[in-house]
């Protein structure tokens, strides 16, 4: 019962703490840029850390780790190399343009950058980005507050529901007044929250396992378990191949950094694009040891569980790995259930730290970009503002629908809504900076393209098995990036204005 109090005060403290930011924030916010973009105000360790915060979601302590647990370092392993290279490569490539180009012409929302970059007067761009972030966030927010559920459910017995619903309840709140500096500064708060429960969890597990040679010592015995070309398959206790075009499929992980709006959105944001190469090195180094360390926590709670020290976890309770470890480490007195809340808290911010930009990402796409833009419906900037966090309860909503089922798994739809917006965004991103040629029907014909394909491959093409069996995200990406580039040579080039907005940007750089 003590070691219960101590959990439930230190994450008590984390919640308040996270709502008091966003009553500080809300005083900051006067219109919709404020609100959306933060006045591009970022610091460089906030931008890096706030990024990854919001990228790293709730399968970071969760999903990774469970993965690992239940299969092995495979196939978790290659998922991060991707993920890890995937992120080095949108800092150097993508991070510095798009904070130029987006302040050059005025644009402070993706699907607002697309508009503007391509001259889409009638908005049409903006409207179908738009409806892509709702179709592809909605179900990831959804996740997040899934994943909030379970770990208040697994922990103190609640009702799944119920704890679902006051999780979400804390989100919206900070989310809405403070919106994207209380954002952005709830996720520094995250992610040093999610460090912190990361190296404990890790050396807990490892010490209560016998140590750290104990711990590989006894997965090395799982066949195929620590292997980078073969899986362990725990229903048969054997091993199974993990080939070529497995690893590639998986290392796809990495394109969908490219077309993230979540994650553009603190490009956009930095107050001094100079500084980004400072921001690169920080998030870079962040993510490649945060996941190294999640990996491992998967290995450790496998041989906890082998040693009988927590329950042996199957299917979609493996992702619910950190939260037995925490449970295990909170009997052991008043100072270690403390540090079992902080790992919690950690959880927590994960998931908290990727729904709230979701929920702001997807709002900006309703309020500012089909109402004001599409409809072409002029609001001041006070009713602007309130018409954006009155979209944030609304998507908040909408999300806890779709949250209603405990049983499914977070790294499943997580995996699906990052194939659909890499798939979408990420050649037509990359094209709007770095092609000349790129035009408005080649970005709409690549977008649409990219997010069908998603859809057409998870469940239609990969049903063919073999080397149809693959990471939609890899094939859908390639097929949009290919027919924005055919759709872009068949008709006209843009205007000279475009073109010279274009070369203005590139000799900034």
């Amino acid at each position: 019962m003590t070691s219960q109090i101590c959990i439930i005060i230190a994450i008590l403290v984390y919640l308040c703490g996270m709502i008091c930011i966003g009553i500080l924030y809300s005083r900051r916010n006067t219109q919709a840029d404020d609100f959306y973009l933060g006045g591009r105000k970022l610091g460089p360790l906030v931008t890096a850390m706030s990024a990854e915060a919001s990228d790293m979601s709730s399968y970071l302590l969760m999903g990774l780790p469970g993965l690992a647990y239940i299969s092995g370092i495979a196939d978790v392993g290659w998922t991060a190399i991707g993920l890890a290279l995937g992120t080095y490569a949108n800092w150097l490539l993508v991070s510095r343009r798009i904070r130029l180009y987006s302040s050059k012409i005025g644009a402070f929302t993706l699907p607002d950058f697309f508009a503007k970059r391509y001259g889409d007067d009638r908005h049409i761009l903006t409207c179908i980005a738009a409806v892509i972030i709702i179709i592809f966030f909605v179900p990831y927010t959804a996740s997040g507050f899934a994943a909030c559920g379970k770990l208040f459910s697994t922990l103190f017995g609640m009702d799944y529901t119920l704890a679902m619903l006051l999780s979400a309840a804390v989100i919206v709140l900070y989310c809405t007044l403070g919106g994207f500096l209380a954002v952005s500064t709830t996720d520094l708060v995250q992610s040093i929250t999610m460090t912190a429960a990361l190296i404990i969890v890790v050396i807990f597990g490892a010490i209560a396992s016998g140590g750290f040679g104990a711990v590989i010592n006894s997965a090395r015995e799982l066949p195929g378990y620590l292997s980078m070309v073969q899986t362990y398959a725990a229903d048969t206790a054997s091993s199974r191949p993990y080939n070529a075009l497995s690893i590639l499929s998986t290392l796809a992980w990495g394109l969908g950094y490219f077309g993230m709006p979540h994650i553009l959105l603190r490009f956009m944001a930095i107050e001094d694009e100079s500084k980004l190469k400072l921001s690169r090195r920080i998030a870079s180094i962040w993510v490649v040891i945060s996941m190294a360390v999640a990996v491992f926590i998967g290995i450790v709670g496998y041989n906890m569980s082998m040693s009988g020290i927590i329950p042996v976890l199957e299917g979609s309770s493996s992702e619910t790995v950190i939260i037995q470890i925490a449970s295990a480490m909170s009997t052991h007195g008043i100072l270690p259930a403390l540090t079992a809340g902080i790992i919690l808290a950690g959880i927590l911010a994960a998931t908290m730290s990727t729904a709230d930009s979701q929920l702001l990402a997807a709002s900006s796409s309703i309020s500012q970009n089909l109402v004001q833009e599409f409809g072409r419906k002029t609001l001041s900037a006070r009713s602007s503002l309130i018409i954006a966090r009155v979209t944030v309860i609304v998507i908040s909503l909408i999300a806890i629908v779709l949250a209603g089922n405990p049983d499914s798994s977070i790294f499943t739809i997580v995996s699906f809504a990052w194939a659909g917006f890499g798939a979408a965004f990420g050649p037509v991103v990359l094209l709007a900076l770095f092609w000349k040629r790129s035009n408005r029907q080649g970005a709409l014909t690549g977008m649409i393209t990219g997010g069908i394909m998603v859809f057409v491959w998870k469940y239609g093409i990969s049903s063919l098995g073999g080397v149809f069996a693959i990471y939609e995200l890899l094939p859908a990406f390639i097929i949009a990036l290919l027919a924005n580039i055919i759709a872009s040579l068949l008709t006209a080039e843009p205007s000279g204005e475009l073109l010279r907005t274009f070369d203005e940007v590139n000799a900034d750089r």
